[in-house]
Order: structure tokens, then C-alpha cells, then sequence
């Protein structure tokens, strides 16, 4: 299939939108943010885009994969994609500061662009936008709401670390 079409996936985190153009997962969004998702709607099962990406986000979402395998394309200017580029070298279970990410990037000076890149990534999870926190380690913006960002923390949270929580 071509064209843009999208396909609502029910999760253990809510109903995600994903939104396949072409060859390419091109969105990942959790309500509300997405509304009106445009082009068909679509069975995931049957499209050759999106039955992989709502397999693959859920076998994520149960523990059993920490890297996707799927054709990602962003459309954004040069900076977004360098930040986009950035998210998805943030290893499973690994946080990045906006500091680091922008330092990484350029220098401190870049972390509010590197914010509002984060903030305005199309393919949420895909791209893991939530393992970027706070320089304090504290949870900041996140399209899904912070607690979602807290669920898919935890969920990637290595077992030792987890062990060593005192809540």
C-alpha cells in the first residue's frame, strides 16, 4: 500500500496512532495529540509498514525487544534531524540530559532547540524522545504526558538499577 495511512493501536500505554507513508513509518503519537491523524485507516495487520511497526511496538512494550528494525522518516530542517539522528543513538535504558544531548550537538547553548526538537519528534518510542530527562534527572515535557514517560523508563531500567531503588 501506498500513501499516507495510519492505523490505531491499542497498548498497555493507550491507543497509539501510527502513520505510515509510503515505505516508511513516518508517526508514532499517543491521544490527544493526534486527533485527525490524516490519510486511510488502515487494518496494521494488513499493511506490509504498519503490521510490523504495531508488532514490533508491542513486543517493546512487553519487555521482549529494546531495538526496532523498521524504515523511519522524519521531516523536519537540518537541525531537527541531527537531533532526531541523536534520540535514536541513545542506547535502551540510557538517559540523556538536554545539556548532553545539545553539548553533543554543539554546545550548552543549543539545549532550548534541542527541547523543542525533542518535543516536535514525529515518531515517538520509535525515536525514544522519553530518555531524555532533566540535568537534574527529573522528568520533563513529554508528548505522551510524564507518566507515560515514567512507564517507558521503568519498563527499560536495568534490573540492577531497579534493585538498588528505595522506591
Amino acid at each position: 500500500m501506498t500513501g499516507r495511512r495510519h492505523a490505531i493501536i491499542p497498548t498497555t500505554l493507550g491507543d497509539m496512532t501510527l502513520v505510515a507513508e509510503e515505505n516508511d513509518l513516518v508517526g508514532c503519537r499517543f491521544p490527544p495529540a493526534d486527533t485527525s491523524p490524516s490519510g486511510d485507516v488502515v487494518e496494521p495487520m494488513d499493511d506490509a509498514v504498519l503490521g510490523p511497526a504495531a508488532t514490533q511496538l508491542r513486543e517493546y512494550l512487553d519487555g521482549r525487544r529494546t531495538v526496532f528494525d523498521l524504515p523511519l522518516r522524519t521531516e523536519g530542517d537540518e537541525f531537527q534531524q541531527r537531533v532526531w539522528t541523536a534520540l535514536r543513538d541513545i542506547p535502551f535504558g540510557q538517559t540523556v540530559s538536554y545539556g548532553q544531548l545539545a553539548t553533543a550537538l554543539g554546545g550548552p547553548a543549543l539545549a532550548r532547540r534541542v527541547g523543542r526538537a525533542v518535543g516536535q519528534n514525529p515518531i515517538g518510542v520509535f525515536i525514544p524522545c522519553h530518555r531524555v530527562i532533566g540535568a537534574d534527572g527529573s522528568l520533563t515535557g513529554f508528548g505522551g504526558g510524564l507518566a507515560r514517560k515514567r512507564l517507558l523508563l521503568d519498563l527499560e531500567e536495568p534490573p540492577e538499577r531497579r534493585a538498588a531503588r528505595l522506591f
